[in-house]
């Protein structure tokens, strides 16, 4: 959400930055027009309760003297005054709603080193690490290789849920849980994130906090009473500070989940049908950082790293991209994009995605902090980003390990995870 005094104050500006995300035209004037109503109701409304107070101590004077004539004026007077202090109330409370459904329906405004472009074609590559693999036969998709086949059955779960949902059994389900554990552990012991088990049921506050909704409901799956599940755990690990206001030596705060997420892919119709790649449920372990205004372009940088460094371990090659203004999230300032090395696709796909949203959702959640010099308390900055998404990551270790005969050589660091086990064989079974 935007602040509406900035708006106020540098209005040209404002328009500046948010017409930079391509199709999004200036709507300043349409806001101050709004707030300079709605301000206009308040001070009636402030007028008019004067004089109706003015009035209210007169009507016991009038009384006092046997003035009934001036007694039954300032009474009516009263009545008429409270009438329309109360209409202009009502007014006002209209057009505040009309102001904040239109402040919310706002993106957010791209950092100045955001990259300028249109779309995905535009993004700007900043690094790759790890070079693909080179094999001796046709690599497979991940869902093609003899090893796997036996653990993912793809069938069973259209039986009991429809399309886009798997059912993973074996030593495929092993290896996604033994890469959660991973990527948690890593996290926490080297990465210094605070490891939080969080719901995925959540009100609608908690959605408005971080920006699905009001504009993005269809994106997600709601329960017949009313609670929403979660996209990602971005929702209830930000919303930690909804309502809140900590002393700035509790900044920053960083957290990490693993969670079950939900996304109905309203938009991705016909995209990414086969295999795992794009479902309706899936895992992820999200990072979530809380920090001041002047630290949070540096928490950026630092938690891509955390990020990267999941897939350094694991030995696969990825690059990493910053998206244009075109490309970026609707609450994002600035998002760099992680995307890994898939051989059987011959192609990189996105495996992470950490943003920067400055106090935008902050401004939404109401979450706070005072400043350790004094003053008044100023609004958090937050951050999200995968680390990592787990069948995604699941699909790489697979495809990039994968040998002639469809077993699949499985990395180093997982090994402890998976009993001393190194090996997907292609009958099924680890070894």
């Amino acid at each position: 959400m935007h602040d509406i005094r900035a708006i106020r104050e540098n209005p040209a500006a404002f328009d500046a930055a948010l017409t930079r995300r391509p199709g999004v035209a200036p709507v300043s004037g349409d806001i101050l027009a709004l707030d300079s109503a709605r301000r206009g109701k308040i001070a009636a409304a402030e007028a008019a309760q004067a004089e109706q107070n003015k009035a209210s101590k007169e009507v016991g004077a009038a009384k006092a003297k046997g003035d009934e004539a001036e007694f039954e004026r300032l009474r009516a007077l009263v009545g008429a005054k409270k009438a329309e202090v109360a209409e202009m109330q009502a007014k006002a409370k209209a057009l505040d709603v009309q102001l904040e459904e239109m402040l919310l329906s706002l993106p957010n405004l791209p950092f100045e080193d955001t990259p300028e472009g249109a779309d995905e074609a535009d993004n700007v590559e900043m690094r790759r690490w790890g070079t693909p693999a080179t094999f001796d036969f046709a690599p497979k998709e991940h869902f093609e290789l003899p090893g796997v086949m036996p653990g993912m059955n793809f069938e069973l779960a259209a039986k009991l849920s429809g399309t886009r949902f798997v059912v993973l059994q074996g030593a495929v389900a092993r290896i996604h849980r033994a890469l959660a554990q991973f990527m948690i552990d890593t996290h926490v012991d080297e990465n210094g994130l605070e490891e939080t088990w969080t719901p995925v049921l959540v009100r609608d506050e908690m959605m408005l906090g971080t920006g699905q909704l009001p504009k993005f409901g269809e994106d997600s799956y709601r329960t017949t009473n009313g609670w929403w599940l979660v996209p990602t755990a971005e929702v209830t690990l930000t919303n930690i500070a909804n309502g809140e206001t900590w002393e700035e030596a509790a900044l920053p705060r960083r957290y990490v989940a693993h969670t079950q997420c939900f996304r109905s892919e309203a938009g991705s119709a016909g995209r990414d049908t086969a295999g795992m790649l794009r479902q309706h449920q899936f895992e992820k372990v999200e990072m979530v950082s809380l920090t001041t205004p002047e630290a949070s372009r540096d928490e950026l940088d630092r938690m891509t790293g955390c990020a990267e460094g999941i897939l350094e371990k694991l030995g696969l090659p990825y690059r990493t991209i910053a998206l244009c203004t075109g490309d970026m999230g609707f609450g994002a300032r600035r998002t760099h994009d992680i995307e890994v090395w898939l051989p059987g696709q011959n192609a990189f796909r996105e495996i992470s995605s950490v943003s920067v949203c400055g106090d935008f959702q902050a401004r939404r959640m109401n979450a706070r902090f005072k400043p350790e010099a004094g003053g008044k308390p100023q609004f958090m900055h937050t951050l999200n980003g995968s680390g990592l998404a787990v069948g995604r990551c699941l699909i790489a270790v697979l495809e990039n390990g994968q040998s002639a005969d469809g077993g699949v050589r499985l990395p180093v660091v997982l090994h402890p995870y998976l009993g001393g086990k190194t090996m997907l064989r292609a009958d099924g079974m680890l070894a």
